[in-house]
């Protein structure tokens, strides 16, 4: 049952002889009859050039304005995210608290 059953090799030659028909004695006539030009031969066209991207003082003072400004807009975010946890879980205790002061209470009397 665990033992792999391997299937039996093949019994086809091969060789590349066999693989590959011989060539000898092959004609194919020309796609078409009309004559064509000759394609005109170029020269190899020029990759375009592209534009560089000059920084200058004033982009990068503006670039790490930007960066700061980003920064403390996403950290303002998360922190009143935490602020409004850290509110909820305390309030959620403190109902919890005087709940359990209230059934003691009841049970008492």
């Amino acid at each position: 049952m665990f033992n792999p059953k391997y299937p039996t090799p093949d019994t086809a030659p091969t060789t590349a002889a066999s693989l590959v028909p011989p060539l000898t004695g092959l004609v194919h006539p020309p796609a078409c009859d009309c004559h064509h030009a000759p394609a005109p031969v170029s020269a190899p066209a020029t990759p375009p050039v592209r534009p560089t991207v000059q920084i200058t003082p004033g982009s990068l003072i503006v670039a790490a304005a930007g960066g700061t400004a980003v920064v403390l807009v996403v950290g303002a975010v998360l922190v009143s995210m935490l602020l409004a946890t850290a509110i909820t879980a305390a309030s959620v205790a403190l109902c919890a608290v005087v709940l359990r002061s209230l059934l003691n209470n009841q049970k008492g009397n």
